[in-house]
């Protein structure tokens, strides 16, 4: 009689250890269970952690609640202002309600990447190619509503849509690239004429304070003495007054613009004087410049010099 209940309680545990092993399921932290009892959906949801089934009866389906990642495949289209470009994108998106991601759609990330590259075709056609390329974040947006909007009915939400790539023709992306060298030229040649005209006031303003005071003009060509012998080189740059050359461009006889001088200014009828010796008189203009350049070799070198006239009195 014992041995009978002990056989009796052994075919019970092995029975139930059976069914436990059959019936015993886990769930994992990042899905949820979702039970069908002849076919027919259990409101309750199971958790994460250890569950039990009916075998034979109930089904169960695990369901991923973490987010996708899912790419969209290349899409070609034309643009708004008729360009040809190919735009790719990805797709994050999860399962918010499981029940209705088994029950409302066959294969609901299928149903997502179709959607996808559909809106992308609907985006590329409503958009202009500069949006496609500097406005992205609204084009995002829009193209995360469009996704929304069935997907919601899923039991699935869109978490973000982002454009990853716009490939152009290479006509195109030459075009593009020459009104770029364009537009930067253009506002360099204007920054350029910008400078010189600040330049040219500047230089206006200087020249108006040199005129009224003449030794600023002296110290200036002093400055440049300095600045050029600061660089330890064998030539020096000794500015000249532009007086004492026409001084000693006038003051040499035989010169062709002395010459010419002498056939234009009416003194030179009175060369022809009745004896060799004659002296022409000097014309003001000449005795102006021999003052000029004495006054601007005084004030280069600190001295008074006088021209020599031993010329004069020779001839």
């Amino acid at each position: 009689m014992i041995e009978e209940l002990l056989m009796a309680a052994a075919g019970v545990g092995a029975a139930v250890a059976v069914y436990a092993g059959v019936a015993a399921r886990v769930v994992k932290q990042y899905e949820r269970g979702v039970v069908f009892r002849f076919g027919r959906l259990r409101d309750d949801v199971r958790a994460p952690g250890f569950t039990m089934i009916v075998p034979g009866v109930d089904r169960l389906h695990k369901v991923n609640m973490q987010i996708v990642t899912m790419p969209v495949p290349a899409q070609e289209g034309i643009t708004r202002d008729n360009v040809t470009v190919r735009v790719d994108a990805v797709v994050y998106f999860k399962v918010v309600d499981a029940a209705e991601a088994l029950v409302r759609v066959e294969d609901y990330k299928f149903a997502v990447s179709q959607m996808a590259q559909t809106s992308l075709r609907s985006i590329i056609g409503k958009s202009d190619l500069d949006d496609l390329l500097s406005n992205r974040e609204k084009l995002n947006q829009g193209l995360e509503l469009m996704l929304d909007s069935p997907a919601i009915g899923w039991g699935v939400q869109i978490d973000r849509v982002e454009i990853k790539d716009v490939s152009l023709p290479e006509t195109m992306k030459r075009s593009m690239a020459r009104q770029a060298e364009a537009d930067r030229e253009r506002r360099a040649r204007v920054i350029n004429a910008d400078a010189e005209l600040q330049a040219s006031r500047k230089l206006a303003e200087a020249a108006e304070v040199m005129s009224d005071q003449p030794a600023a003009l002296q110290l200036r060509l002093l400055q440049t003495v300095v600045a050029v012998a600061a660089e330890k080189n064998s030539t020096l740059v000794l500015p000249f007054p532009v007086e004492l050359l026409r001084f000693l461009e006038r003051a040499t006889p035989g010169s062709a613009d002395g010459h010419a001088e002498t056939m234009t200014h009416p003194w030179t009828h009175s060369m022809q004087g009745p004896g060799p010796g004659a002296v022409p008189p000097r014309p003001d203009a000449y005795l102006a410049g021999r003052a000029d350049a004495a006054d601007a070799i005084e004030d280069l070198t600190g001295t008074s010099v006088e021209p020599s006239t031993h010329r004069e009195d020779e001839a």
